[in-house]
């Protein structure tokens, strides 16, 4: 597909890497030659140096042959107009805009056909819902839902005093007492697609998939603590934290945000009512000691500074709270971050990477076509879904007699309400949703794309 992305940011970059890498045709667009050049090193794109909302750039970046055009710079005005004056040039064209201000999210709503807009994006409120997520489930480092919800691949780490350190695969039912499938195992830094006889060591973190009911009985029987998060202390007031107390005022769950810059108190405190703005260093022992860091459910750092909330969410462990979650802005250097034990890391830019790749590929084939793309194993393996219709082949066959591809493993069947962990003897049929992992090179477009 011919991509235009302006905006040659993190957001920018990290899709540039992950369609360029997909064989797209990507032309770039940015007022910086610099970072245009660096970009054109790394990646067999086209740069255009200017301004994306001006019709004669576009025109430039080829926007008449184009098919879908991203607008993420800095500045949601921008990409407004950018994604507006692209639609006029190509009416066919599809547009994707990051808008960030919150002032924005209805108007836009209202207005997206006016704008020319296909799809909005907000990487803030996206990390803001995740951390949301994985708040109701404490002991999951990361979850990612299909079918509707019905299905979860969830993350664990597996410490020294976990039920299921050195434990092979094919006894981890018994501690469980829950049908589960482990699709992916990341030792030392690389994903291992594990079989029944892999023994779980210390430090390895699991993929575990399960039907969603099944999580709070999975974490029972695993000793995790499952209660309800009923206190949240917050450390920055970006937007993000906004989003996320927001979240959270409307589950009646007690906030205490931190936030250095006095005027964006006084502005967070009109915004959140039911939230307790404390003006002050969230990096301050006795200050986050004040705030009984120490008796919070959940410890979230969410400062402007990477190397702040590193520090911030070390603290928070060594004081025991039961759960840290970090928002990191770059996370390329994971086996560095691994080894500190941050607890759950978000990173807003790669969520919403994430999602526009996923429109992406909808895009390339309606029949068959992946519902949901999810990236797992810090990016090894894709967790991909599916709807059977009436072109996927070996329907009704038992999955015992389907050769599937290298690296490509089925975890997962919904029919109806109901999930089952597939076993050889298990079927689908047209309607059903179906989930698979797949640790290869090449990429799965559509359903049939998994069969030898």
């Amino acid at each position: 597909m011919n991509i235009i992305i302006a905006g040659d940011g993190q957001v920018g970059s990290t899709l540039t890497r992950l369609l360029s890498a997909e064989g797209h045709d990507v032309t770039l667009i940015d007022t910086d030659p610099r970072v245009l050049e660096a970009s054109q090193e790394r990646f067999d794109v086209i740069a255009v140096e200017g301004n994306c909302a001006s019709m004669e750039v576009l025109l430039q970046a080829g926007v008449k042959e184009a098919e879908l055009l991203i607008a993420a710079t800095n500045a949601d005005e921008v990409n407004l107009l950018c994604c507006t004056t692209a639609h006029g040039l190509n009416p066919e064209l599809h547009t994707i805009a990051r808008i960030r201000n919150p002032e924005y999210t209805e108007q836009i709503y209202a207005m997206r056909d006016i704008f020319g807009l296909s799809m909005v994006i907000n990487p803030e409120k996206q990390a803001a819902d995740e951390i949301e997520r994985l708040l109701k489930y404490p002991g999951f480092l990361k979850r990612d839902s299909f079918a509707k919800g019905r299905t979860e691949i969830v993350e664990l780490r597996i410490g020294a005093d976990s039920k299921l350190c050195n434990v092979a695969l094919i006894d981890m039912n018994t501690i469980v007492k829950c049908r589960v499938l482990v699709c992916a195992v990341l030792r030392g830094g690389t994903a291992v697609a594990p079989g029944g006889n892999f023994v779980l060591r210390e430090g390895d973190r699991i993929f575990v998939t399960a039907p969603a009911e099944n999580l709070t009985t999975l974490l029972r029987n695993l000793g995790i603590i499952t209660r309800r998060v009923r206190r949240v202390v917050l450390c920055g007031g970006g937007r993000v934290s906004y989003y996320l107390a927001a979240l959270l005022e409307k589950n009646g769950i007690s906030v205490q945000l931190i936030e250095q810059n006095y005027e964006r108190c006084l502005e967070l405190a009109e915004l959140l009512p039911h939230t307790s703005i404390v003006h002050g260093d969230g990096t301050d022992q006795s200050l986050l000691e004040s705030q009984g860091l120490a008796e919070a459910d959940a410890l979230v750092s969410m400062t402007g500074l990477d190397e702040l909330n590193m520090i911030i969410s070390l603290y928070g462990q060594s004081r025991g709270v039961p759960q840290v979650i970090t928002k990191l802005s770059r996370v390329e250097n994971r086996n560095m971050i691994d080894a500190l034990g941050l607890g759950s890391v978000i990173c807003a830019k790669e969520l919403c990477s994430n999602t526009i790749a996923r429109y992406v590929r909808a895009m390339q084939n309606q029949s068959g076509a992946a519902v949901s793309v999810h990236s797992i194993a810090d990016g090894q393996a894709e967790a991909i879904e599916f709807q059977v219709d009436q072109h996927t082949r070996n329907c009704d066959t038992p999955l015992k007699d389907i050769k599937l591809k290298d690296n490509v493993l089925l975890v997962s069947i919904t029919r109806g309400s109901r999930t089952e962990i597939p076993s050889g003897l298990s079927t689908f049929r047209r309607g059903d949703t179906i989930v698979v992992v797949t640790s290869g090179q090449g990429t799965i477009r559509q359903l049939n794309d998994i069969f030898a």
